[in-house]
């Protein structure tokens, strides 16, 4: 099972970092995060890597809710979207399955709560 949903989009790097938080604001997403994976890679390790960044995003009311249910779920939070220039230049987007990503939990409301935000990332993806 894919732990992940992407989709190539024909935009720039910048359009489809514009474009994926304004999808993820429609469905009720803030990102909390922003790392320029590239940038870290060259101050860090001095490596050149193609435009890679990961944008933590969450959505506040059913963050709380997946709290509430299972206390060190914050572990696996915020949703990671990644926005990356492919080796042939193109740009893809992809994002995180909760439902794949927490299938080890053993927690039938987290589950529940996992199915919606499942939905709601499959809309950003698709939407962009």
């Amino acid at each position: 099972m894919p732990y992940y949903f992407n989709k190539i989009v024909d935009m720039s790097f910048d359009e489809a970092i514009e474009k994926a938080n304004s999808e993820l604001k429609k469905e009720g997403f803030g990102v909390l995060t922003e790392i320029d994976v590239s940038a870290a890679l060259k101050k860090k390790i001095d490596v050149d890597f193609r435009k890679y960044r990961i944008l933590g995003a969450c959505n506040p009311h059913y963050a709380h809710q997946a709290l509430l249910a299972e206390d060190k779920i914050g572990t696996m939070l915020p949703c990671n979207v990644i926005v990356q220039e492919t080796e042939d230049g193109r740009v893809e987007i992809a994002a995180i399955d909760p439902i794949a990503s927490m299938q080890a939990i053993e927690n039938e409301s987290l589950g529940q709560i996992a199915t919606i935000i499942q939905s709601k990332i499959k809309h950003v993806i698709d939407n962009i």
